[in-house]
């Protein structure tokens, strides 16, 4: 039988903890612990062992971003964090998706979408819905946002790898980008393991940082490519 999927709420509203309490719970998720700030939410990390955060991306004392931060440090058995935010286009969660966040849900989310991107997360895959997220990445690496520690050097990747990564920035799925490139998805997976793998990235979300920081892909060429 499998193991439950335990969730870490983490948010200074008592409101929003208990709404997404009930949600979660009704669709069979255990909520193993609450959080109204960072630094308790850092803590019940290393107490439950959840395997996803719900993040906050603003609360006292220690906000989202730091205790993903801390959260993510590479420690075996880490959670997947996803960001709640009321804003989609913030530069607080840009920096968190930076920090390796899998992705952000607003906080008018439907439970239908809360509790389906937890489940996906937990399987590795991260949060992309590509309109939003391309937004996001294009806006704040423009105005140059301090994100040095997700620059890397493409040198390692092939040619198709970067055609791969490419696409994959653009918003592409898995079928989509096995479609464009005449490929069986089972050969874009592979594609895209490697891709992240050689980069040391946890995602396809630092992917699709790292396709723009590096100037792989721009906001222009992502927008003419769209009109096309």
């Amino acid at each position: 039988m499998t193991e439950p999927l335990r969730v870490l709420l983490a948010d200074d509203q008592t409101l929003v903890r208990t709404g997404f309490r009930l949600i979660l719970g009704a669709d069979g998720i255990d909520v193993v612990a609450e959080a109204t700030n960072g630094a308790e939410a850092v803590e019940a990390v290393r107490r439950t062992r959840p395997d996803v955060v719900l993040m906050d991306v603003r609360m006292p004392e220690m906000d989202g971003l730091e205790a993903t931060r801390r959260i993510l440090t590479g420690a075996p058995g880490e959670p997947r964090v996803i960001i709640l935010t009321t804003f989609d286009l913030d530069r607080y969660v840009y920096a968190a998706l930076s920090a390796g966040a899998s992705g952000f849900l607003l906080k008018d989310v439907t439970p239908e979408h809360l509790t389906a991107a937890v489940r996906t997360v937990r399987t590795g895959d991260a949060l992309l819905a590509p309109a939003i997220t391309r937004r996001l990445v294009q806006r704040f690496t423009q105005r140059g946002t301090d994100t040095a520690s997700l620059h890397r050097d493409l040198a390692s990747l092939t040619p198709r790898e970067l055609e791969v990564l490419g696409l994959l920035a653009r918003g592409l799925s898995n079928a989509e980008l096995a479609t464009r490139l005449h490929l069986a998805e089972a050969t874009v997976k592979t594609h895209v393991a490697r891709i992240l793998a050689k980069l040391g990235l946890r995602d396809r979300v630092q992917a699709v940082i790292v396709a723009y920081e590096t100037g792989l892909v721009s906001a222009g060429a992502d927008e003419a490519a769209e009109q096309t």
